[in-house]
């Protein structure tokens, strides 16, 4: 064989095994998720999802994309990046990115997104919600039971319906354990700048403090970080949200109202790499172990085993439907 064939050969073997790496490139799982303002490290509700998208990085050596959302128009414009660049499942954290998904969904039909917290009536997104007022009822009674002043309080973050589903069934479950006892509500405010302003979150917490408060819930982002931080500074308990918050303050967290969104963005990687995802709505709730209240090392000594079998017994109940939690809805409101 020549010298130039033999260059020749090579090349073509070069050419060859670029294109059939290429191929092999193209062929690869390509997951990616969006986190909603606030960020993928919030220690609340972006944070599950991170967890969840890194549980499945860790065990199957996957990689993934990810975009953090700074303004609203981001989301949009981030979604519609991964579709184009062939992301072959979206998940898309946070109700806010309802209506950005279902543009974009309808747009890219062959690309499958999962939206936490959100609905959206196509068949190639998959939507995730969650029974919220089943675990804020069980973080209610317990609420209730360490209580010693008979007053309890809940801070939310933009007032919107799903924040008022957590108010509603923890407001249900304080009334379960003490007919008479006093819930005080305030939501930060009514855009999305409620999510991310602990210090506002400090001043509604030291104001149901003044009013009587020793134990408060907070459902809202980085806000509820302040919070936390008013009430392990005054003495009083706090409860978390979302992910488990009860190493933020050892000792000052009652317990954390837990959302398994790191079980659904995982899932949702999982079964569209695996082949068994599907689009339609699903409710995660105590049934499901899509929500529950946080029990370790960092509250132990301040949940008895009296507490802790009340609690047991009322989530039983809920799971085998004797014991109803009435959801808030915008029409009616919180009822029971």
């Amino acid at each position: 064989m020549t010298l130039s064939r033999r260059a020749a050969v090579a090349a073509l073997s070069l050419l060859t095994a670029g294109f059939l790496s290429a191929s092999a490139q193209a062929k690869d799982f390509e997951p990616a998720i969006v986190f909603d303002m606030g960020g993928r490290f919030d220690k609340s509700f972006n944070e599950g999802a991170n967890n969840g998208a890194e549980r499945f990085k860790k065990e199957t050596g996957t990689n993934y994309r990810f975009f953090e959302v700074q303004n609203e128009a981001q989301r949009e414009q981030f979604l519609r990046r991964l579709a184009e660049r062939g992301a072959d499942v979206v998940v898309a954290v946070g109700f806010s990115m309802a209506p950005s998904v279902e543009k974009v969904a309808k747009e890219f039909p062959k690309t499958r997104f999962t939206v936490i917290d959100g609905v959206v009536n196509l068949p190639n997104v998959q939507s995730v919600t969650f029974a919220e007022h089943e675990g804020s009822y069980l973080v209610g009674m317990l609420a209730a039971l360490a209580s010693k002043t008979g007053t309890v309080s809940f801070v939310g973050g933009m007032d919107i319906p799903l924040i008022r589903r957590f108010a509603c069934g923890y407001e249900q479950g304080v009334k379960a354990v003490k007919a008479d006892g006093k819930v005080i509500v305030n939501m930060a405010g009514t855009t999305p700048a409620a999510w991310s302003d602990p210090t506002r979150g400090t001043e509604l917490a030291k104001s149901q403090f003044d009013r009587g408060s020793d134990v408060v819930f907070a459902a809202a982002g980085q806000t509820g970080l302040g919070v936390l931080q008013a009430a392990a500074d005054a003495g009083k308990l706090g409860i978390g949200v979302d992910s488990n918050q009860n190493h933020l303050f050892p000792g000052k967290v009652l317990t954390s109202m837990v959302k398994r969104v790191d079980v659904a963005a995982y899932e949702a990687f999982k079964t569209a790499k695996d082949g068994t995802w599907q689009g339609g709505a699903r409710t995660l709730g105590l049934k499901e172990d899509g929500v529950d209240w946080a029990r370790d090392e960092h509250n132990a000594k301040l949940v008895t085993p009296e507490m802790k079998a009340k609690l047991d017994a009322a989530a039983a109940e809920i799971k085998a439907g004797t014991r109803k939690v009435a959801n808030y809805s915008d029409t009616e409101g919180c009822k029971y």
